[in-house]
């Protein structure tokens, strides 16, 4: 990987619906070379996927929990059987097997304070092996998540 194909990746970051033309453009390629080497870096799996980042307000979606989870046991079946559990629930945004005193860091979003409630009662702790939950409420978020540095 040279210094192109970072600013691509960069430039597909920050918005990939930009045509290529303008990616080779922005960053002294031709269209050719540079659709040459997205193609690489796709297949390469520097580039997982494209997609769209939602609103979460305007979906309905105005508070955020982070959720420590930890397991009643370690064993390879549990934390498998917990993994596979929270893999299927579309209530969990992200889930985590972390260090520290949790096994697991999920996020999780919600419409309000009932709502999470709900999930945490009929998701979370029903997971397999879920020993002890504890939870955090998003009160702001500063900088949001929009991408790897590759340049």
């Amino acid at each position: 990987m040279d210094e192109k194909d970072r600013k691509i990746l960069a430039e597909l970051q920050a918005d990939c619906r930009r045509p290529i033309a303008e990616i080779a453009d922005r960053i002294g390629l031709s269209l050719s070379a540079c659709a040459r080497r997205i193609s690489l870096l796709e297949t390469q799996g520097y580039i997982e996927s494209y997609g769209a980042r939602l609103n979460a307000d305007l979906l309905g979606y105005g508070m955020t929990f982070y959720v420590e989870v930890s397991l009643d046991n370690q064993t390879d079946a549990a934390l498998a059987e917990f993994e596979k559990a929270a893999l299927r629930r579309p209530e969990v945004l992200e889930c985590h097997l972390m260090t520290g005193d949790a096994d697991y860091l999920m996020k999780v979003a919600t419409k309000d304070t009932s709502d999470y409630e709900s999930i945490y009662r009929k998701v979370i702790a029903a997971l397999p092996h879920v020993n002890r939950i504890q939870s955090a409420l998003v009160m702001k978020t500063v900088k949001p998540w929009l991408g790897y540095q590759v340049e």
